[in-house]
């Protein structure tokens, strides 16, 4: 198993969860995971090169690249549209969506020959509903969820199955990006009056990668305390 930006957060969460399971877990990131014992691999997820180094790694160390988990990802600023810089936009876009696409499209040649794989892409609440302030981030993850539902068709005639994940406010690092009064606002959305934990939906996460999980490819499931409306 891959694990993208799983030197943190809900990826690290994933990563922990799939080791105490028992599986090979290879993290890609830009910064080292705390553990020392962790099988990591400085990746840049933007760039096409890195990511087919670190898939060649994987491959001579493991012989397969079986599950794909993209967690990589930043909140970006929190402006109007209209204050929002292009380099900003871009690079919230790079690693949030190009990162995704270029993951995706190095693991899925392998899975492709294997026929077999499982594909979990992190998508977030605001790629369906927007949040105010935060049309990067939005837009990204909106993006997430259309190439995770092509890609789950495109691939529907091998046994590898492309879902997504799109969870409301979740107590991790990447809050630590928002302003407060912004987390304040998003709380405000969810019924259930709390924030997620990263090992709920690393639970998800896992079942989405095991082969339990075989009628479902392209596809949304929400980790949204009752926020998520359709």
């Amino acid at each position: 198993m891959v694990v993208t930006g799983g030197s943190s957060g809900i990826g690290r969460a994933i990563a922990q969860r799939a080791r105490s399971d028992g599986a090979t877990v290879c993290i890609w990131d830009v910064n080292a995971p705390v553990e020392p014992d962790v099988l990591f691999m400085h990746t840049d997820v933007t760039d096409e090169a890195s990511v087919a180094a670190a898939t060649a790694q994987v491959l001579a160390r493991c012989g397969r690249l079986d599950v794909l988990v993209t967690c990589a990802g930043i909140t970006g600023a929190t402006l109007a549209v209209t204050s929002y810089p292009l380099e900003e936009w871009r690079r919230v876009m790079d690693i949030n969506l190009t990162g995704v696409f270029l993951c995706c499209k190095a693991a899925v040649v392998h899975m492709q020959q294997h026929n077999y794989g499982r594909i979990v892409n992190l998508a977030s609440i605001a790629g369906k509903e927007g949040n105010a302030g935060q049309s990067a981030y939005s837009a990204s993850k909106a993006g997430v969820i259309a190439l995770t539902k092509s890609l789950g068709k495109e691939l529907s005639g091998y046994d590898v199955r492309v879902n997504c994940i799109a969870p409301a406010m979740i107590e991790s690092p990447l809050l630590a990006q928002m302003p407060a009064t912004k987390i304040q606002e998003i709380l405000a959305k969810i019924p259930l009056g709390r924030p997620g934990t990263v090992e709920e939906v690393a639970s998800l996460a896992l079942w989405l990668a095991s082969d339990e999980c075989s009628f479902s490819t392209g596809a949304v499931f929400d980790a949204s305390g009752g926020r998520a409306t359709y």
